[in-house]
């Protein structure tokens, strides 16, 4: 065993150290200062998805929203429970559901989204205009968006 080799790698410098500590600060900001203590991070991310989608599928919302199919089930639920989404069937297809935003859940989104904006202020802190663009371009690019659209290239 190369002992030289072990001694030059840092855990706290690898890309996945640094990017949980990142995604861990900015989850501690949006606990902090979204004003709606029973919303999460991801039930925001599900409510921005059904509002930007209309009236879709569960799928739909797991492409958008990068929340695998368990999860975002869960999510809907509570959400629903909250009377802030509603589901119902496909009438063209009765074995999809339809998940929309009620008019609470609009209302919610919409309170919401200027503290969304400060959250993602107060995550990139005191970095300048070109270190954002490029933080966005660099996290983009690693999560396998398309450089130019922001879509993922995975067909998701």
């Amino acid at each position: 065993m190369d002992n030289g080799a072990e001694a030059q790698y840092h855990f706290s410098e690898q890309v996945g150290h640094l990017l949980r500590r990142a995604y861990q600060r900015h989850m501690a900001i949006f606990q902090q200062q979204i004003p709606d203590s029973q919303l999460t991070a991801a039930q925001f991310v599900v409510l921005c998805a059904v509002r930007d989608h209309g009236a879709c599928s569960l799928s739909t919302i797991v492409g958008a929203s990068a929340i695998d199919q368990a999860t975002v089930r869960g999510i809907v639920d509570r959400l629903k429970a909250r009377k802030l989404l509603s589901v119902a069937h496909d009438p063209l297809d009765r074995r999809k559901v339809l998940v929309t935003l009620t008019d609470d859940g609009l209302e919610l989104v919409t309170r919401m989204v200027p503290f969304a904006e400060q959250i993602t202020e107060a995550t990139f802190g005191t970095l300048n205009p070109a270190e954002r663009v490029a933080l966005l371009f660099l996290l983009r690019k690693i999560g396998g968006f398309d450089e130019n659209t922001a879509t993922p290239l995975d067909g998701d």
